[in-house]
């Protein structure tokens, strides 16, 4: 009978613990407040708190207000819904939300995205904010944001100014109040514009360039103020810094008032956003089935007109809202799954709101941080200045000139656009450049889920290149009269490279380099196949007078190679400096030449000498 295992007690002890560690961590009081942030620092809160919060969530509901009414109108839904998508996720945001500059409410990029099913029912956008709140809250609990790892910047910069590109071209037709259709892409936009230029509007034109060069002029005017200027000057360098933080709402309202003047003289020259149906939204589950062109779509129905594209939506959530928070986390860590559960909290309960996807605002944010926000409640003011517009206030939205919104879209989209990369990634690696460039071109040109999927494909491809064609450094040099060759692979020689390492050590071991050093140096691990043809290829080369040293592999590649051949541990050397091995393997090298050929004529001289 077999003795029984005494480690046995010890592993089922070893892995009770863990079980009862891992299960006392997750019920303890620390792990559920991390989950529940609100938990963490409304004890802390006070008044100077308060008022810092509230001044911020001020300024960012100003602006809130204009950009959530043309998100609406870029995606085709009612203006209205652009207010409830800032409103009701910034309520839940305050809740879950680990973050306080992050300011989560309806982006460009989504509403880019979602236009093409609103085109065939608003009820696309509900349902497609709680299924992507429930793809990204899943993400979170699992903790699998690691997938987003996968996703390389010259991708997510390309993608950005693609649909930063995209964006602009179909508010052309808004900017200039032309006919036709404002298009689903970048290049079909443009060809909408100018096949219709001679419909072009001159009030709107002249209103939405006016509105334009105020935006960049009040965002490039500054008043400078430092130590040594007087008590006034650093007063009105303060109050003007709030100006151009809500120069998007001082626009608006210019534009409106301008509007409003003109329709009481009897005079409508600009297309205006018309009637904004106030108050509360209807609330309840999002629509699971649709009336589409007097056909009703059931749940499967309308999951088939996402399609595989509908899992963009989710996933440039999480990335825009990610990136954002590590931009403006100010050197501390983010905590990548909070923020996933974030977002997919706010997504799935504002759907029962009447609200289109949400994401964390780089503009909006930016504008948090700048206001000097100190927790998330920040976000709670926001949303109730935005409930406060559009129940009390939605009257007052009927005279905004549509031309002034689509002026605001587009000088934010300016803000999008990093062409400055381009130069970077051309400088420094090209390869990434032709992701970067790929992915912008078929974003702008087909779509841009289709950009984020082709971007996300080349970069794999280029990965598995950088596999299957690992870097090997080369370099020959003198030890004593010897000629040496050294070729270092860099990095991991997978199974990817198998066939490729034998062919650069047969390229390079020329007959002038009787010694060939292989430094494992840089090598961080070896596939079993790459082991077998570099033994190989080393045995096949040492018989045309080829010398190999495998020098600084660590022990595991060591015991690898061995356990393949015995005997070719001999090979592997390992110190600072290769010279003394060379001069080593060159003695061995003429003991053996002499031990192998000299004996034969000894002993024949020998067995003469006997016979006479």
């Amino acid at each position: 009978m077999d003795e029984e295992d005494p480690r046995r007690p010890l592993l089922g002890n070893a892995s009770n613990s863990r079980i009862s560690r891992t299960a006392a961590k997750l019920c303890s009081t620390e792990s559920w407040k991390k989950r529940l942030p609100v938990t963490i620092w409304l004890p802390k809160y006070s008044i100077e708190k308060f008022l810092r919060d509230l001044i911020a969530g001020i300024t960012v509901g100003l602006t809130s207000i204009p950009q959530g009414i043309a998100y609406a109108i870029i995606a085709g839904l009612p203006p209205q819904v652009g207010l409830y998508s800032s409103a009701f996720p910034g309520i839940v945001y305050m809740l879950f939300g680990s973050c306080k500059d992050v300011t989560v409410g309806p982006t460009a990029i989504l509403a880019a995205l979602l236009a093409k099913y609103v085109a065939k029912s608003a009820d696309f956008a509900y349902l497609a904010a709680f299924l992507s709140g429930c793809i990204i809250l899943l993400l979170g609990v699992l903790q699998l944001g690691f997938l987003l790892d996968f996703i390389s910047k010259p991708v997510i910069s390309g993608f950005t100014t693609a649909a930063a590109l995209q964006i602009s071209a179909s508010q052309l037709k808004t900017l200039f109040r032309i006919s036709g259709s404002s298009g689903n892409t970048c290049i079909s936009a443009l060809v909408n514009f100018f096949s219709h230029i001679t419909t072009v509007h001159l009030w709107d034109t002249l209103l939405g360039v006016f509105t334009i060069v105020a935006l960049l002029l009040l965002k490039n005017a500054k008043i400078s103020a430092d130590a040594t200027s007087s008590a006034c000057r650093n007063r009105v360098s303060s109050v003007w810094e709030y100006v151009i933080r809500a120069r998007n709402a001082l626009v608006v309202f210019v534009a409106a008032i301008l509007a409003f003047v003109l329709q009481k003289n009897g005079l409508v020259p600009f297309a205006l956003t018309g009637k904004i149906e106030g108050g509360l939204p209807h609330f309840g589950p999002p629509p699971f089935s649709t009336t589409v062109k007097n056909e009703t779509l059931n749940f499967e129905d309308m999951l088939s007109v996402y399609g595989p594209e509908g899992f963009v939506m989710p996933l440039v959530a999480i990335l825009e809202s990610i990136a954002i928070a590590k931009a403006f986390a100010g050197g501390t860590s983010v905590d990548g799954t909070q923020e996933m559960i974030a977002i997919g909290a706010c997504n799935i309960i504002s759907s029962f709101c009447q609200s289109m996807p949400a994401t964390g605002s780089f503009t909006r944010t930016a504008i948090n941080h700048a206001s000097g926000v100190m927790t998330p409640a920040g976000s709670l003011f926001k949303a109730s200045l935005v409930l406060l517009a559009v129940t009390l206030l939605a009257k007052a939205f009927y005279f905004i000139p549509r031309a002034t919104l689509a002026g605001i879209i587009i000088v934010a989209m300016f803000s999008l656009m990093d062409f400055g990369v381009m130069k970077r990634l051309w400088r420094n690696t090209k390869i990434e450049f032709v992701v970067y460039l790929v992915t912008v071109v078929i974003g702008a040109c087909v779509g841009l889920e289709y950009g984020i999927l082709v971007g996300a494909s080349a970069d794999i491809l280029r990965t598995l290149m950088s596999a299957a064609r690992p870097m090997v450094q080369v370099q020959s040099f003198k030890v004593g009269n010897q000629d040496c060759l050294s070729i270092s692979f860099v990095g991991n020689l997978s199974y990817a490279c198998c066939e490729h390492t034998p062919v650069v050590l047969r390229k390079h071991a020329h007959a002038q380099f009787p010694v060939i050093i292989l430094d494992g140096k840089q090598v961080q691990s070896v596939d079993i196949g790459v082991a077998e043809n570099l033994i190989s290829v080393i045995l096949d080369l040492e018989k045309k007078d080829h010398r190999f040293l495998l020098w600084n592999f660590n022990e595991k590649q060591q015991d690898l190679f061995e356990d393949l051949h015995p005997g070719f541990l001999s090979k592997f050397v390992s110190g600072p400096s290769i010279d003394q091995h060379v001069l080593d393997a060159k003695k061995k090298h003429t003991y053996a030449y002499i031990h192998n050929f000299t004996p034969v004529p000894l002993r024949g001289r020998h067995e003469q000498q006997s016979a006479i």
